[in-house]
Formats: structure tokens, C-alpha cells, sequence
């Protein structure tokens, strides 16, 4: 009679297949480096490259600073203290996820251009001339670095508020006798211990940022993603946006890297058997409405303006959402979410599970393939199947004039 082990059917090449298929577009990219396209790549280089890289690098900075600071402070706030409004913030400030960030991007341009309500009422107030006053430009990188910090920085306080409630209030404790300030209690102890789900959540919201078009493409910042789309369909050049994609594969990778730096050799865990729950405690006065200001900042910039925003518009555009176009575009919103979402989590639940019982080698190498569809752009992934569809369609079209000949 067989061994157990050699009748089980090897879930893990199944996986391994599954891996395989979604690393066939990162594949059609790389393979596209090196080939001779149209001439355009030297002039690309020269010309709007820089733009690009820097742009990209700008974006990061600002991002990363922004959604590290608002998701960090927010999260320590309501896991620590007691404020007016701490029960309704620790779950409404997830809330900038449910938006894309395009969506924002759209709702405050209207909401601050110069023929916006904000201006508008600027000049009524003032009796100010349209040129007698300056007015920040949201269409621009530093309005680019807010809408994405607002809308990403609820991957930092989801990960920074789990790190914060697994610390115990013992280490806190000690931290307090030994003479250190709360403050001080934060920067040299809570802080380094939830760094790894800090960077982590950082690397999410830079991922996004960097994979984003609709924002960058309506406030006119050049990037990668941009440069991509502008040189596959107005330059008809693919292996140009191909190589394009290759230098923003290089920034994801240059995340991930960061981000497995920040939990090498990190292993904290709660030793203590006194471990307790951590008790947060009181503020009062102007501390308690500052803290309360600051939770709400993030909040309202994020989800509330913008949500006001599309409804006053919505109010008085006069459009109607039941017409026939509207629910159409309902239907293939929903029907591409929910179709995505069952594939999604049927494939990760498989994968999960291979891992799970066979644990070998070939398993974990499967998962981790897998798992980097989420941190290479949408655009790089677009460039890479339509590079496999486009070669056979190409050779298809040129067998048919052959033979029409």
C-alpha cells in the first residue's frame, strides 16, 4: 500500500500554476525590456523621465509622511485617551477607504476652484477681485500628496491601532515610573514596538499612491502611470511603455523591500504574565477638544468634505440616478466588484489552505508570488496582458493580409 503522502494529489503544483498565471503579465514586461520598440525610449528619457521620477519620489515623501503622522497620531489617540467623540472616531475613521482617491481628487477641484463655493464665497465676503487675492492650486503635487494622504492613511491606523491595543500596559508602566513623560512614553516605547505595522501600512498607502491614475491625471502630475497610458496610445510605442513600467516595477520593489527591512529581526511579543489591557486615560480641558480636532482633521478632510461635496452636487445638477444609464453603469460597477471579489477570496482561500498542509517549499514560494498582484500598479499588470494579446492579434492580422494577397 502507498504512503499517505505519495496518494495525496499535489495541491501545491496547482498552486504553483496559479501563481504562475497571475506573474505572466510581470513577465510580458520584463521580457519587453530589452527589445528595440519605435526609437521613442531615448527621448523619453531625456525629455520626461526625470519628471516622472521625481514627481513619483515627491509623491512618496509627501504621502508617506502624511498617512505615517495621521494614522499613527489617530490611532494612539483613541487606543490611549478618552475625548469627546474617541467611541464614534475608532470606527469612522476607516471611512476615507470606502472613497477613491479620483473620486476626492474630482470633489475638490470643484469644491476649490475659482468658480467653486469656497472662493465664491471668499469674494462675496471680502469684495475681493478675482486677481486681487492668491489661492492655493489643488490641481498639483502638494494637492496630490493631500488627497492621497487623507484617503490612504487609514492603512496606517488600522495596523497602528491592532499594534497599539497588543501592547500591554505593563511596559507603559514601567516606562512611567522610571521617570518618562507620556510623550516620551510613546516616542521610546509604544512607537518602536508597533514600527513594523507602521511601515507595513506606509508601504500599502505608497503602493496605492504610486499605482493611482485617475488623481494624478486630473490635477496634471506627470508620473509613471501617466507616462505609461500617454505612450502606449498616443506614441503607439508598447515596448517604450513596457520599459516605462519596468522603472515603476523598480519603485514597488524598492517598498516591498523596505518593508521586509522593517520586521527583519522584529519579533515582539508580550512575555509578561501581567499582561493587562491597556486603561486609557482621561484627557481634559483644551487637551481633550485638541485631541478631538485632530482625529476629526483626517476625518473630515478625507470622507466628510468630499462626501458633501458630491451630494450638493448631485443636489443641484439635476440629473437623475434612475435613468437607464446610470443603472447600467450600477450594474457593471457591481457585477465586475462582485464577480472580482468571489474569485478573490476564492483563490486566496486556496492558496492559504495548500500552504496551510503541504508547507513546503513550493507552497510559500506560490503565496508569495501570489501575493504581490496587490503591490504591482494596475497599469503595469494592463501593460503586461494587453503586451500577450496584443503579439498573437498582430500575428493573426499579418498571416490575414498575407494570404488576402
Amino acid at each position: 500500500m502507498e504512503p499517505r503522502s505519495r496518494r495525496r494529489f499535489p495541491l501545491a503544483y496547482v498552486s504553483a500554476g496559479v501563481a504562475a498565471l497571475f506573474s505572466v503579465p510581470l513577465l510580458g514586461v520584463v521580457l519587453n525590456v530589452f527589445r528595440e520598440g519605435q526609437g521613442n525610449w531615448p527621448h523619453l528619457v531625456s525629455t520626461v523621465l526625470p519628471d516622472y521620477v521625481l514627481n513619483s519620489l515627491a509623491l512618496m515623501f509627501g504621502v508617506g509622511a502624511g498617512v505615517v503622522i495621521g494614522g499613527t497620531g489617530t490611532a494612539w489617540l483613541v487606543v490611549m485617551c478618552r475625548f469627546p467623540g474617541r467611541r464614534l472616531f475608532e470606527w469612522m475613521l476607516v471611512l476615507p477607504l470606502a472613497i477613491p482617491a479620483y473620486v476626492v481628487a474630482y470633489a475638490y477641484t470643484d469644491l476649490l476652484q475659482h468658480a467653486g463655493p469656497v472662493q465664491t464665497l471668499l469674494r462675496d465676503l471680502t469684495g475681493l477681485g478675482p486677481r486681487d487675492y492668491w489661492f492655493p492650486n489643488i490641481r498639483s503635487t502638494g494637492g496630490a500628496i493631500l488627497v492621497f494622504s487623507a484617503v490612504l492613511y487609514p492603512y496606517v491606523y488600522l495596523l497602528a491601532r491592532t499594534a497599539f491595543l497588543q501592547q500591554s500596559i505593563c511596559a507603559l508602566e514601567v516606562g512611567r515610573t522610571l521617570g518618562r513623560s507620556p510623550w516620551s512614553a510613546f516616542t521610546s516605547i509604544a512607537l518602536p514596538l508597533a514600527r513594523p505595522a507602521i511601515v507595513t501600512g506606509m508601504a500599502l498607502a505608497l503602493m496605492e499612491t504610486l499605482a493611482d491614475f485617475g488623481t494624478v491625471a486630473h490635477f496634471g502630475v506627470p508620473t509613471f502611470t501617466t507616462g505609461i497610458y500617454r505612450t502606449w496610445y498616443s506614441m503607439g510605442d508598447r515596448v517604450a511603455a513596457a520599459q516605462l513600467a519596468s522603472v515603476l516595477l523598480a519603485f514597488v520593489f524598492a517598498l516591498l523591500v523596505l518593508e521586509q527591512w522593517s520586521r527583519w529581526r522584529a519579533r515582539f511579543h508580550e512575555t509578561s504574565r501581567r499582561w493587562q489591557e491597556i486603561d486609557p486615560y482621561q484627557l481634559h480641558g483644551w487637551r481633550a477638544w485638541l485631541a478631538t480636532a485632530f482625529c476629526a482633521g483626517p476625518l473630515v478632510i478625507g470622507f466628510v468634505a468630499p462626501v458633501g461635496m458630491l451630494l450638493w452636487m448631485a443636489a443641484i445638477g439635476g440629473h437623475d440616478p434612475l435613468t437607464a444609464r446610470y443603472l447600467e453603469l450600477t450594474a457593471n460597477s457591481a457585477t465586475l466588484a462582485g464577480i472580482t471579489a468571489v474569485l478573490a477570496v476564492v483563490l486566496a482561500l486556496f492558496l492559504a489552505y495548500v500552504a496551510r498542509i503541504e508547507r513546503s517549499p513550493l507552497a510559500a514560494s506560490a503565496n508569495r508570488v501570489a501575493s504581490l498582484g496587490y503591490a504591482i500598479p494596475g497599469s503595469v499588470i494592463a501593460v503586461g496582458i494587453l503586451l500577450h494579446v496584443a503579439t498573437p492579434d498582430n500575428a493573426t492580422e499579418r498571416h490575414s493580409r498575407h494570404t488576402s494577397r
